[in-house]
């Protein structure tokens, strides 16, 4: 009977992510912390030098299992109508018909499928990323995670950072003109290098009960 309350306790903790990091091999959920994570990209333009802009809106969730990659996931989302290359006319243009077209396809995701170890504190998540009504297989490299760390409000963070490349044109985005001593306006090729934030999601009820960042513990309240 004392055998079974305690395999009964154990599964309970186990489900609930009651064990501490790094003493269980249960895995964690974290969420990106949108306010301090950034997915820019890179982009050939008149053959001459590399536009960069951003997307300034990403969420997602990472389930982290480091002990049994396996058992990680990544998924995350985009909105596509968030770029910025500082150029407004330029943006506009890239929300429009000819590339990204945000009022029919106004996200962007990536599913991962698979993670696993390409070398000290490096990774490779493999998975399907979705883009203008097309879903292909994506590979990116990703340095970390870092050690986890508390904020000044509690909560666990830990960062990453996820490189990637793309071609534009299987994603059924082809615009382009021709220039007039060869080659083209723009390039193919789009390269991502993308910085993320994480915060570990504690059991329901200490969720409930967590400050937000900017607000005072509730026993810290007078």
């Amino acid at each position: 009977m004392r055998r079974s309350i305690k395999a009964v306790f154990a599964a309970a903790a186990l489900s609930l992510g009651l064990f501490a990091p790094g003493l269980s091999e249960a895995a964690e959920t974290w969420k990106i912390d949108p306010a301090h994570s950034n997915v820019g990209f890179s982009v050939r333009h008149l053959m001459v030098s590399n536009v960069k802009g951003d997307f300034n809106k990403v969420e997602g969730t990472v389930i982290w299992d480091a002990k049994n990659l396996d058992k990680s996931k990544i998924e995350a989302t985009i909105d596509v109508a968030s770029i910025s290359t500082r150029d407004e006319k330029r943006d506009e243009h890239l929300r429009s018909a000819d590339f990204f077209d945000v009022q029919k396809y106004p996200t962007m995701t990536f599913t991962s499928t698979k993670i696993e170890r390409a070398g000290k504190d490096r990774l490779l998540a493999k998975g399907e990323l979705s883009l203008h009504g097309v879903k292909r297989p994506a590979t990116f490299e990703i340095s970390g995670p870092s050690a986890q760390m508390k904020d000044p409000w509690g909560m666990t963070k830990m960062g990453a950072t996820a490189t990637g490349k793309l071609n534009r044109k299987e994603f059924g985005m082809v615009w382009n003109k021709a220039l007039d001593g060869g080659g083209v306006l723009v390039g193919d090729e789009v390269t991502f290098t993308i910085e993320v934030e994480l915060t570990m999601q504690p059991p329901e009820k200490a969720v409930a009960e967590s400050p937000t960042e900017g607000q005072a513990k509730p026993a810290q309240r007078k």
